[in-house]
């Protein structure tokens, strides 16, 4: 049901409702997404177990909400926060059983950008008129080709109207929590399923949203198996393949001193997103979401850590880096040639696990293919990163975000496409994943490139000179005396780099640091859209999912006010945002 069905529909008239202005915060939202993240994270652990069943009158959510506080300290002033995150929840396995066209979703005004505008209304809310510049945009495109009705209004008439008519079954709503709370006795009354994302701000102007959980709340369904796979759980598992125990249970003891080193450096901390990735596609592939993990999966998941690992070792030394994890580099502790031998084990490693195990041969033959590509594409983005540091040339951001295609997205790649092939739906997945995993990784190193310039990134505060997209937007942005220091700086004409501090002030005193948020949101909104014409509904839902947790659990260190920069700059992003 598109947003003119909606205003085409037989709707009693709507009664005039006047919406408060709260130019100051009214309640206290958490400002960080890691810490909303941790939160929602807290609470939807608390429904799960307690069994709580919607509807639940105000009271009982309060009582839910002060407990939730108190076993985890939380700051009682996020008590009515926490109470709206507690009915989301329970309301939350009911609509993924309701079709998106039995759906409602229902925006505020106020998340448009007021003064530019060109948006009309009429009795039923905004008329978008898509112009690019806020959010709205966005959430009513992809709700309206899921299927649902679309309205850009406040007011608890218009949503009562429209239930009344029978068509609507289930809302998602954005809004304030002082407008939640004076809404909350009509959607309690009509008892059907209704989310509630809550805005930043209670301003009722120029207001941001976490743009993560709409997304979410949007495509939330039944068809999708995966909803419900808890992927810090699945992430924590995969880490624990990676002690040295356990290696060496399922690999086997080292045979000499050099598998030695080779274990030891495999072992060493990480993430571990790759393997990660390998896992949760295979997940979303198979029958059953959330069985067993075999030892075969486990191997193909390691194999594709060695592949990182063995990048590393050599990256290390290639940019003369002195410090990995807060430790010695494997070639400052053993010596280069040491540390090039080690990391071509670790390659021949991957390639063995990836060879032995008991899967078919043609599964079998697919992940050798898979890895073999990888490594050249990889291979040849390092390449050109390497010749360019030989003779250094003034790069365009379009330059350096080619070289982060070809070095980072390949590692995704390979990872996903190693757990499809274990599920055998490699051919019907792997255009899809082709295009997720280019957007994903392009914006990984986007995140690497921020993080690299933040406050306490490392102990050095020397700006190492390599392709980088704060250092290119910035010649490309920076004005005066900037842009001539950065003109020189890429051409390889300065003898000593200006320090993080003042490359960070220069980028946020240009658009450059801006910039490269914009490039990041839009990356990973890319690889969000990369999805949208894969059929298999778990895969979709996951992948999405992973997007929110891979940059959830990465921060941005010391420089930037991690998603509240994207939420501010994505309402006004440039219509050249992905190419540059």
């Amino acid at each position: 049901m598109s947003t003119v069905a909606v205003r085409s529909a037989h709707l009693p008239q709507p009664v005039p409702i006047t919406v408060r202005r709260f130019r100051q915060p009214k309640k206290n939202i958490p400002q960080t997404k890691p810490e909303r993240d941790r939160i929602l994270s807290l609470v939807r652990n608390y429904v799960e177990v307690n069994k709580l069943v919607p509807p639940m009158p105000l009271d009982e959510l309060r009582t839910h909400a002060e407990r939730i506080l108190a076993d985890h300290q939380i700051d009682a002033i996020h008590l009515d926060y926490v109470g709206v995150l507690t009915g989301n929840e329970a309301w939350r396995e009911t609509l993924a059983t309701i079709p998106y066209e039995k759906r409602l979703l229902l925006m505020p005004k106020c998340l448009r950008i007021e003064s530019k505008c060109p948006a009309p209304f009429d009795e039923f809310g905004l008329l978008c008129k898509q112009c690019g510049l806020c959010t709205i945009q966005d959430f009513q495109n992809e709700a309206e080709r899921l299927g649902y009705a679309v309205l850009v209004a406040e007011g608890s008439a218009i949503v009562m109207s429209l239930i009344q008519t029978g068509k609507i079954e289930a809302i998602v709503g954005i809004s304030c929590l002082p407008v939640l709370e004076r809404t909350f006795p009509y959607v309690e009354a009509a008892a059907i399923p209704a989310i509630a994302v809550p805005l930043l701000q209670d301003d009722c102007i120029d207001t941001t949203v976490d743009i993560d959980w709409v997304w979410d709340f949007i495509h939330l369904t039944s068809d999708d198996k995966t909803r419900r796979l808890n992927l810090n759980a699945l992430q924590d598992e995969v880490k624990t393949w990676f002690t040295r125990d356990a290696l060496d249970a399922l690999l086997g003891k080292p045979h000499d001193k050099t598998e030695e080193i080779a274990r030891d450096w495999l072992a060493r901390a990480g993430n571990r997103w790759r393997p990660f990735l390998t896992v949760a596609a295979h997940q979303a592939l198979r029958s059953d979401a959330e069985g067993p993990l075999s030892d075969d999966l486990k191997k193909a998941a390691i194999a594709v850590e060695c592949f990182h690992k063995a990048s590393l070792v050599h990256d290390d030394i290639e940019d003369n880096d002195k410090e990995r994890y807060g430790k010695a580099t494997l070639h400052e502790e053993h010596g280069v040639a040491v540390a090039l031998n080690v990391g071509d084990l670790l390659i021949g490693e991957g390639y063995r696990l990836l060879a032995d195990n008991h899967l078919s041969p043609v599964i079998r033959s697919q992940m050798l293919k898979i890895a073999a590509e990888g490594q050249r594409e990889l291979c040849r983005g390092q390449g050109a990163e390497l010749l360019w540091d030989k003779h250094p040339v003034a790069l365009s951001s379009a330059q350096v975000l080619e070289i982060f295609r070809s070095k980072t997205a390949p590692a995704f790649e390979v990872a996903l496409k190693v757990g499809a092939a274990i599920a055998c739906q490699l051919e019907e997945t792997e255009d899809a994943l082709h295009a997720y995993s280019e957007a994903l990784g392009i914006a990984y190193q986007i995140r690497d490139d921020l993080d690299d310039l933040g406050e306490d990134s490392a102990a050095d505060n020397s700006v190492a000179i390599r392709p980088s997209i704060v250092l290119a937007l910035l010649r490309e942005r920076g004005q005066g005396d900037v842009k001539a220091v950065m003109e020189k700086l890429w051409n390889g004409e300065l003898a000593e780099a200006p320090d993080k501090a003042t490359i960070r002030e220069w980028a946020q005193t240009s658009t450059a640091h801006e910039k490269a948020m914009l490039l990041l949101e839009s990356y990973k909104e890319q690889a969000i859209r990369s999805l949208q014409a894969v059929e298999n509904a778990n895969l979709k839902g996951l992948l999405r999912r992973v997007i929110g947790k891979i940059f959830n659990d990465l921060e941005i260190k010391g420089w930037c006010r991690e998603f509240e920069v994207k939420n501010a700059t994505a309402q006004a992003k440039e219509a050249d945002a992905v190419a540059v």
